[in-house]
């Protein structure tokens, strides 16, 4: 038997390869707690482990790591698939079909500012479907409360906006 680092290891690869979408930092932290696994510090641990190696990428922003499955990352997987036993894939399996259109909306939802050298905040949403941009909006802003807002709510009307620019544009 494969000692438990290996296997959350294995599990965190499993995952990101069974989706066509990242996950978040949060989403995989959830996923071993909920399942009792582990604790929340031992998977950031094994995350900068697969991220050290190259068996898997980050994107951040101000408020979320994004973790996506590198091809050195699914050769391992390949190589080791079955140290991971059939109860860790049954649970894989189920925690997708809960929770994957509630995954896949967060990680198609991006939001994030950072300050310009002329001292405002730019702020940059996207709207993506697998790795396409539908949308990627950079709107300038003089300050931090507004870039915040911006964020905020971006994720809860990025729809709304989609379909008004494409509206308007279309004409």
């Amino acid at each position: 038997m494969a000692e438990p680092f290996t296997i959350y290891k294995l599990t965190i690869l499993n995952m990101l390869d069974k989706v066509d979408f990242p996950l978040t930092n949060t989403q995989i932290s959830d996923f071993f707690l909920e399942q009792e696994y582990t604790d929340y510090f031992r998977v950031q641990q094994v995350l900068n482990d697969l991220a050290d190696s190259g068996l898997i990428r980050t994107e951040s922003t101000h408020s979320n790591t994004q973790y996506y499955i590198t091809a050195a990352g699914r050769e391992t997987l390949g190589f080791f698939r079955d140290k991971l036993t059939d109860a860790i894939e049954h649970d894989t399996i189920a925690y997708f079909e809960k929770n994957k259109m509630a995954l896949r909306t967060v990680n198609s939802i991006i939001a994030d500012y950072y300050k310009t050298p002329n001292q405002d905040y730019a702020v940059r949403c996207q709207f993506r479907v697998h790795d396409t941009n539908l949308i990627d909006l950079t709107l300038t802003v003089k300050n931090k409360e507004q870039a915040e807002a911006i964020c905020n709510n971006w994720k809860k009307q990025n729809e709304d906006v989609y379909a008004y620019l494409m509206d308007i544009l279309m004409q």
